[in-house]
């Protein structure tokens, strides 16, 4: 394990590396989630070994930190990302970012040009939730205020989202946890889609077989490759992990 100060007060991003050549590989995950449980299949799957590869928790998130005093918007989340790749001695990184891990990925190519060299959204948020619509996902955490999920709102949570996810949940810092999840109901600005129409470099977004994203014609125009992963739901890599690492493998340019 490693871990590198990103905020003013120190507060400290960890990640597990695993040693391989270059380009270096990043692994963002997503709400409530932790890089080293949901990555772990993928980087050692025999079409994705061999690269250095960084198994990151963003901020408030499995290994990391939990400031109660961090903003947890997509562009914090990004720029303390940003530092942590610099402390690994890192100045260009492939990103794989499932979920919001992914919308944190495409604001993290947008504000430091030329660190993301490929970009590989796995089920990625590219859209803010709508006005009037307060919850996300299946946690409904968005749908609290944030005295409200302190005082009882986590624990109804723990309740609806089951056993696995919450077994990476109960390990974020609450406050964490809630701020993160509005701030990925509100979206970034631009919109993380529009952030992403707008990148130049390679960028590919995985999606299960039976839920086409919306507006993927458009993405598609933009350059951006859209690839269907059969037999799975959002945890794409978890639920197949020989056809995310196949769809993984073609878009990161292995072999």
């Amino acid at each position: 394990m490693r871990e590198a100060p990103v905020t003013a007060n120190g507060d400290r991003i960890r990640w597990v590396e695993l040693p391989g050549a270059g380009p270096a590989r990043l692994y963002l995950h997503g709400l409530g989630a932790s890089s080293p449980v949901y990555f772990a299949a993928a980087v050692a799957h025999p079409l994705l070994t061999g690269r250095r590869s960084l198994l990151l928790d963003l901020l408030g998130f499995g290994i990391s930190d939990r400031p109660t005093d961090f903003s947890y918007t997509l562009e914090a989340h990004a720029d303390a990302v940003a530092a942590a790749v610099a402390a690994a001695g890192l100045r260009q990184v492939e990103v794989v970012g499932h979920s919001m891990g992914g919308a944190i990925a495409i604001v993290l190519a947008h504000r430091h040009p030329g660190l993301v060299s490929r970009l590989l959204l796995v089920d990625a948020n590219l859209d803010p939730i709508e006005s009037g619509r307060r919850r996300i996902g299946s946690s409904g955490i968005a749908s609290y205020t944030e005295a409200e999920f302190l005082a009882g709102g986590r624990a109804e949570v723990a309740d609806r989202v089951g056993a696995f996810w919450w077994s990476t949940m109960r390990l974020a810092g609450p406050e964490g946890l809630y701020r993160s999840a509005v701030h990925l109901a509100r979206g970034s600005e631009p919109t993380m889609r529009e952030l992403l129409l707008g990148l130049d470099l390679p960028r590919t977004f995985l999606h299960p077989e039976a839920e086409e994203p919306a507006g993927a014609d458009e993405l598609r125009a933009a350059g951006v490759r859209v690839v269907e992963v059969p037999d799975c739901g959002h945890n794409i890599m978890l639920d197949n992990p020989d056809a995310f690492a196949a769809a993984a493998a073609k878009a990161l340019g292995v072999g």
